[in-house]
């Protein structure tokens, strides 16, 4: 998901509303407007523009693992002058899946999700350390995932 710099207000209804999208993705609209009071029309209006403002995008989350691909890492990028070039060459490669500029020692924290351990020592040595203006990686394997979530809209954020 690209964020939109454009902020846009959500009440207590659209809250509620990717609350129950969030529960289960494929919930159907009439399902979401007897839950949370509104009409089935008025469901459909109100994802969609949630959808086209970028504040949600309703996707199939997979598990890399039951899928083929075996390694997980987030790697950590130094930057030498433009961070967004380095960035904008990052977004396009397809294994970086989580990709955001960071303060402190590293310029970049990019997640990765990659086939197998040569998989990674390519993407690592052989295209992101090929980028002009990286000056440093680190790669931290996942060698366990203990939780994840994405349910940021049912957290209170007024």
């Amino acid at each position: 998901m690209v964020r939109s710099s454009t902020r846009v207000a959500i009440d207590d209804l659209s809250r509620a509303i990717i609350e129950q999208l969030q529960s289960d993705g494929r919930r159907s609209y009439a399902a979401i407007a007897a839950a949370v009071g509104l009409s089935e029309a008025a469901v459909r209006q109100r994802v969609q523009k949630l959808v086209e403002a970028g504040v949600m995008q309703i996707d199939a989350v997979s598990d890399p693992l039951q899928i083929g691909f075996a390694r997980q890492a987030m790697i950590a990028i130094s930057v030498s002058g433009d961070v967004q070039s380095v960035a904008s060459a990052l977004a396009e490669m397809q294994e970086v899946d989580y990709l955001v500029v960071t303060a402190g020692s590293f310029d970049l924290m990019a997640e990765i999700v990659v086939q197998d351990d040569a998989h990674l020592l390519s993407l690592v040595s052989g295209r992101i350390r090929a980028i002009p203006g990286v000056t440093r990686t680190e790669t931290f394997l996942y060698l366990k995932l203990i939780k994840q979530t994405y349910n940021w809209g049912a957290l209170s954020a007024r």
